[in-house]
């Protein structure tokens, strides 16, 4: 697909400056881009690479008053979206999958098919299960006893569902995901030997949600483990049982959060961040990389660090942890001098 730069402008809704007739054919980052490509900037951090591109036109906010050499600037509300917008007039057209059921696939006598369904190659599904209208289980994926899909979710390979799960709407399940394998539960007996206990709940994950490679989500211990509608999931994440996501909410590699946890709505948690059990996240809360949390965090509160604390504070503690070495020095020098103000022998400086 080619374009002009005022052709991508007109389908951003932004305003183009410079030379509108500046032909477009792909996409590149500041530094990657040459003089075909789009690319965009929305953080003044960038603005050197912007002041050195090479691509043939780049996407910034309306008021971006900064050097940029590019000779077609398209100026946008919103420069993330716009260029997600434009991302999308050079994507691949998406890949059809066949309606039907493979030859490979094993699917019980009984399984409730919607219209347009795909069930590709070695897919398992048992009994009982429902598959809404449209929806894609692309190659080796298991689908337990009376698990339900809604309409129009697609399934990458090797995805897994357990039994009696329940999956919404428009939802993108990534490979190896595993939704419903039992909650880490055990008791121990006057031995010290562990017992596992049962696990006879569910997962219910609701509408419009995406879910990245390898993440796991646990069946309650009883009752419900929820993700709410909305909800981003990157990979390699652990959601334990009985974990309740509100709708909206961010969750970035390799977080892990704890029984019984309660995560409000429209949260970010950054990569790594550990939720303890039975704490509470609230509402529209945004917790930084690596952070731990222990104990109930305030709606709209922005944490870092471990334990996790304000933003504000967690700076000044790093600005101190770089002096203490400093500070060590001086307490040091102060302690051989007043031994030598007292008469006392002076130990060495360590």
């Amino acid at each position: 697909m080619t374009f002009t730069a005022s052709e991508i402008a007109a389908r951003l809704g932004a305003e183009c400056t410079g030379d509108g007739t500046v032909v477009v054919t792909g996409l590149a980052s500041l530094r990657d881009a040459g003089p075909g490509d789009l690319s965009f900037v929305a953080n003044p951090r960038y603005a050197a690479d912007a002041a050195a591109t090479r691509a043939g036109a780049v996407v910034v906010a309306r008021d971006w008053n900064r050097p940029c050499v590019a000779p077609a600037l398209l100026r946008a509300a919103d420069p993330n979206q716009a260029f997600a917008t434009a991302a999308a007039l050079f994507a691949p057209p998406p890949i059809r999958y066949p309606v039907g059921v493979h030859p490979t696939a094993v699917v019980a006598p009984d399984v409730s098919l919607g219209t347009d369904v795909s069930i590709g190659p070695l897919c398992v599904v048992e009994a009982g299960a429902r598959i809404g209208d449209r929806s894609i289980l692309v190659a080796q994926c298991y689908l337990g006893r009376q698990a339900t899909v809604g309409s129009d979710t697609l399934f990458y390979p090797q995805v897994t569902v357990r039994e009696r799960v329940q999956i919404g709407d428009r939802c993108v399940i990534h490979n190896g995901v595993v939704i419903g394998s039992d909650g880490f539960g055990f008791t121990a007996d006057d031995q010290g030997a562990r017992h596992k206990i049962p696990q006879i709940g569910t997962v219910i994950v609701g509408n419009d949600v995406e879910i990245g490679a390898n993440t796991t989500i646990d069946r309650a211990r009883f009752g419900k483990t929820i993700i709410g509608h909305g909800v981003k999931i990157d990979n390699l994440v652990q959601i334990a049982h009985n974990v309740i996501i509100g709708d909206h909410t961010v969750i970035v590699a390799q977080v892990g959060i704890a029984g019984s946890a309660r995560i409000g709505h429209h949260v970010i948690l950054a990569g790594q961040v550990g939720v303890g059990g039975h704490v509470e996240v609230g509402d529209g809360a945004m917790i930084g990389a690596q952070a731990g949390i222990h104990k109930k965090v305030p709606p709209k509160a922005a944490l870092v660090g471990s334990p996790a604390v304000p933003g504000e504070v967690f700076a000044r503690m790093v600005v101190n942890w770089t002096k203490l070495d400093n500070m060590r020095q001086r307490l040091v020098a102060l302690e051989q001098r007043l031994q030598r103000l007292e008469g006392r022998p002076t130990p060495p400086a360590s």
